[in-house]
């Protein structure tokens, strides 16, 4: 089995999620739902816990776009703070400008 990057598995987890999103809120809604017995709510639980563990939104981590970072990330800019410097000072950021560091 081939190794890949952190940034391949956070895109897969990504269309994971995606996928499987509708069916994750429906038993979320069906173990919530105080009205229905027990048993039935319990069997949702089951459910829930069989699906994978890479469909739930809690796996996903923001990455840079430009390193594949996952600390220092600005959601807006979708990069890191060590990519927004170096492009910023080579004035490749639209709207960033090098003022005084």
């Amino acid at each position: 089995m081939a190794k890949t990057s952190a940034v391949e598995k956070n895109n897969r987890r990504r269309k994971s999620v995606a996928q499987d999103a509708s069916k994750r809120a429906a038993l979320k809604a069906t173990i919530m739902n105080q009205s229905l017995p027990i048993e039935e709510r319990f069997k949702a639980t089951l459910k829930l816990a069989s699906l994978p563990r890479d469909g739930s939104k809690t796996r996903v981590r923001n990455r840079c776009e430009v390193t594949g970072r996952p600390r220092a990330y600005y959601r807006k800019l979708k990069m890191s703070r060590i990519a927004l410097r170096e492009l910023g000072n080579f004035g490749k950021v639209p709207g960033i400008v090098k003022s005084s560091w």
